[in-house]
């Protein structure tokens, strides 16, 4: 993975030192809240419902077992003792002291880390397929692209004051793991004969205006990737309203100017922008690959692990639900859960951290992953070692086998800490994790994803659940609409709303009748509920959420 060089060392501490600065005027007095705040969303310090909470970046998440032991010492010494990780692949702390932030962030800085652009309106953290190098379906390895992105993108001098935040995700497969359609821009590497370049889509975005991102190139030649993305962000930079941050993003410019128009401007920006870049990135990306080349693989039997599959069920459970395939046939990539039924969504204890950052050193070639799904994953385990990983994660409460499955929900902080929140998100999501372990059906269900955001800004993906949840106030009382049939893939899909919203007493038995009408109306166990959905569609789910045909009248 790539490594900080003098340049990054010296520009992070400059950094830091500044902001120490900014926090001390602020303790003084010298700097009010409001004069104070866009100097801290720079470097991702926001000011939640009861403290601040440090957003920091995990680029296209990527980690080492060094900065995983490096944030659960900043969870125990600063924070409650845990951390919360994002759809965003981020980590969030949500009770550090305004003055220990500057030591948080110098923390951070020694493990190559830092919260710059995790907030405000500039080009975000890229992310990318939490699978990536490991993949057996991969076309190729994403992150060099997405971390020629983030060096080309952090403190541009001309994205600095964008209309609003700008996010960009990278994947290097087939499948798209990593949400493309939902972003701003999304790459996806594509291979047509011997040629390989990126799809690229743009306008794509959920929250209280959700669109799937249109196709602006179908095969962009990878060396023209960081003119191409620079032109469309310039041309959004000048056409993208400031005067509505309701109407900045450029999914509305994309709407409101028409696909072909906004294609004839990044044309003309980009042949401007093109003779500009002369090689100095070719050879920087070129370096990049370097610092991301495979492991060297270990070669060893694996009839150990075989003979582990077959005598302990709940190892074979795991495997079977947890374990995807490795790019290489010895080794399996293993998704440690932090959905455990009753937990929060994402949550990890500094205790939890250290377990993982020790079996990533010892078992995972000292690699990490961290999913917009909100977990982590291992992404290079030799077979023979998968049952020393599983031994590892069950103490400490991480071998929860629901990679997947209904349990395995997204859920954003809500109301619990958010200060943009209308709804608690992480209650409502115990509580189905809990309905569902009590059935005893979630291995019978099989896939089904339930993302369930707080608010209208969607940051729990709800539009892209195959079953959403959006939690609103009405007046003053918490109420949950269900969405249903959306998909994050890449044949992605926005929600359909069911009808009128639940209450928070009442919502949990909802769920339980949209998944009881698939396990009714299911060809076989092998139909997913996204494929009966689309095979039969709204009606009989919204028949199960409201009998006798009640949609124009409140659920609640």
């Amino acid at each position: 993975m790539y490594q900080y060089n003098g340049f990054d060392t010296a520009f992070l501490k400059q950094r830091n030192l500044q902001f120490r600065d900014q926090v001390q005027r602020r303790i003084s007095g010298a700097l009010s809240e409001e004069e104070f705040k866009p100097l801290r969303l720079m470097n991702g310090l926001y000011l939640q419902l009861h403290a601040y909470m440090l957003r920091v970046a995990i680029p296209y998440g990527t980690l080492n077992s060094a900065q995983m032991t490096a944030l659960a010492s900043i969870a125990e010494k600063w924070d409650k003792g845990y951390g919360h990780f994002t759809t965003r692949q981020n980590i969030q702390f949500n009770w550090p002291k305004l003055q220990d932030v500057p030591d948080i962030l110098d923390a951070l800085s020694e493990v190559d880390m830092h919260a710059i652009q995790t907030s405000g309106n500039t080009i975000r953290n890229v992310t990318a397929d939490h699978f990536a190098g490991a993949a057996a379906d991969e076309i190729e390895d994403p992150r060099p692209y997405a971390e020629l992105l983030r060096q080309w993108s952090t403190d541009h001098p001309e994205f600095q004051f964008m209309p609003r935040k700008f996010k960009i995700a990278v994947s290097g497969s087939a499948k798209d793991r990593a949400v493309t359609r939902a972003h701003d821009i999304g790459l996806l590497l594509k291979k047509r004969g011997a040629e390989v370049g990126f799809e690229v889509t743009i306008g794509g975005g959920l929250g209280r205006t959700p669109m799937i991102g249109k196709t602006l190139c179908d095969l962009l030649p990878k060396s023209d990737l960081l003119p191409y993305v620079e032109a469309i962000v310039s041309v959004w930079n000048l056409l993208g309203r400031r005067d509505n941050k309701y109407k900045s993003r450029i999914k509305i410019t994309v709407h409101e100017n028409g696909l072909q128009e906004i294609q004839r401007l990044v044309a003309k920006r980009f042949s401007e922008l093109r003779p500009q870049f002369k090689g100095q990135d070719q050879t920087l990306l070129n370096a990049l690959k370097n610092a991301f080349k495979a492991p060297a693989w270990i070669d060893a039997p694996t009839a150990t692990f075989h003979e582990n599959y077959a005598k302990y069920p709940n190892f074979k459970s795991w495997v079977d639900i947890n374990t995807s395939p490795h790019r290489n046939n010895d080794y399996a990539i293993a998704t440690v859960s932090l959905k455990t039924p009753g937990q929060t969504p994402g949550d990890a204890s500094s205790a939890q951290m250290r377990v993982i950052a020790d079996l990533a050193k010892s078992y995972s070639h000292d690699e990490l992953r961290i999913s917009h799904a909100q977990n982590i994953v291992l992404p290079h385990v030799h077979k023979s070692h998968l049952f020393a990983v599983f031994n590892g994660l069950y103490p400490a409460g991480l071998a929860t086998a629901n990679a997947g499955l209904i349990s395995d929900i997204i859920a954003c902080p809500g109301m619990d800490y958010c200060a943009l929140a209308t709804a608690r998100s992480i209650p409502i999501a115990q509580e189905i994790a809990l309905r569902f372990k009590a059935l005893k059906l979630e291995h019978d269900i099989g896939p089904l994803q339930i993302k369930i955001s707080g608010c209208i800004n969607a940051c729990g993906h709800h539009h892209v659940g195959h079953i959403g949840i959006l939690g609103l106030d009405r007046a003053g009382v918490e109420n949950y609409q269900i969405t249903l049939g959306g998909d994050a893939t890449e044949t992605a899909t926005i929600g359909e709303r069911a009808g009128p919203g639940f209450d928070a007493s009442t919502i949990v038995s909802a769920i339980e009748r949209v998944v009881f009408t698939y396990l009714d109306l299911r060809l076989s166990n092998r139909e997913t509920f996204l494929e009966t959905f689309r095979r039969v569609g709204a009606p009989p789910f919204k028949a199960a959420l409201y009998p006798g045909g009640n949609e124009g009248k409140t659920a609640a």
